[in-house]
C-alpha cells in the first residue's frame, strides 16, 4: 500500500523535486560551493517561509498581470488564427508579419509600453500578451487545417450549414491543438508579465528579483523564482483540467485517465 501511494503519478514530481534538492545540496558541500554563488536549499527555504507573506502578496500582481496578458491572447489570437485558417489571402499578408514579430525581442520594446501606457499593470499585460499570442495563433492555425476533409465533405453533404458544420465538426477537431498552445502561452505569459515588470515597476515577483538582484540576495532571488515558477504550474495545470473538461473525448485524454 505505502510503495503503491509512493509511486503514485501525483507524488512523481514531488519525489523527483526532493531528488533534486538533496543533489543541489550535495553538490554544494562535495564543491564547497560559495553562498554567495548558488545559496544552500535550506537557506532558500528558511527565506521563502521569512518573506511568504510579501512574496504571496507581490505574486498576486504578477498573476494578474499573466491572466490579464493570457485572457488578450485568446479574445484576440484565437479569432485571429481562425480568419488565417480559412483564409489564404489573409494568411498571405498576416501570417509572415507575425513571424516577423517574433524575432523582435521583448525586452528591447518593453521599455516602450512604460513611455506610452505609462507605469501601471497594462504595460505588464500587453508584454504577457505579446509573449505568449504566437504560440495560440500556431496551434489553432494547425489545428482548424488538420480537420479532416472527408468530415466537412460529409457534413456538406447531410446539408448542414457552415455554423452547424464549424461547431460540430471543425471547432471539437481543432480543440486538442488549441489547447496545447494555451498550456505553451500561459507559461510565456508569466515570463511576459515578469519582463514588464523588470522594465517598469515598483511591484511584483518581477521587481522582488531585481531588489534581492541588487542586493545580493541570492536566497531571497531563489525564493522569488520559487513562487514564479508555481505560479507558471498552477496556471498550467488550470488549463490542462479546462481542457479535461472539454475535450474528455480526445485520445491524450483518454491515455492520461
Amino acid at each position: 500500500m505505502f510503495r503503491k501511494l509512493l509511486l503514485s503519478p501525483a507524488l512523481r514530481p514531488f519525489l523527483l523535486i526532493l531528488m533534486l534538492l538533496v543533489l543541489w545540496d550535495l553538490a554544494i558541500r562535495l564543491f564547497k560551493i560559495p553562498a554567495y554563488l548558488i545559496p544552500p536549499p535550506w537557506e532558500v527555504v528558511k527565506q521563502l517561509v521569512a518573506e511568504w507573506p510579501h512574496l504571496l502578496a507581490e505574486s498576486w500582481k504578477t498573476t494578474l498581470a499573466t491572466l490579464g496578458g493570457f485572457g488578450l491572447t485568446i479574445l484576440i489570437g484565437i479569432p485571429i488564427a481562425m480568419v488565417i485558417a480559412y483564409s489564404r489571402v489573409v494568411e498571405s499578408y498576416v501570417y509572415p508579419l507575425l513571424v516577423f514579430s517574433q524575432s523582435i525581442p521583448k525586452v528591447a520594446i518593453a521599455p516602450l509600453f512604460v513611455v506610452w501606457f505609462g507605469f501601471g499593470i497594462f504595460p505588464k499585460v500587453i508584454s504577457a500578451f505579446l509573449l505568449g499570442f504566437f504560440p495560440v495563433v500556431v496551434s489553432t492555425v494547425m489545428g482548424f487545417k488538420s480537420v479532416e476533409p472527408d468530415m466537412l465533405d460529409l457534413s456538406r453533404s447531410m446539408g448542414a450549414s457552415r455554423l452547424q458544420t464549424f461547431f460540430k465538426i471543425s471547432l471539437p477537431q481543432a480543440l486538442p491543438q488549441i489547447f496545447s498552445g494555451l498550456k505553451v502561452s500561459v507559461t510565456l505569459a508569466v515570463v511576459g508579465a515578469v519582463v514588464g515588470e523588470f522594465v517598469g515597476s515598483n511591484s511584483g515577483i518581477g521587481y522582488v528579483l531585481q531588489v534581492a538582484n541588487g542586493n545580493f540576495d541570492l536566497p531571497l532571488m531563489f525564493a522569488a523564482l520559487v513562487v514564479l515558477s508555481s505560479i507558471g504550474v498552477i496556471l498550467f495545470v488550470a488549463v490542462d483540467l479546462v481542457e479535461r473538461v472539454m475535450i474528455p473525448w480526445h485520445a491524450s485524454q483518454r491515455h492520461a485517465h
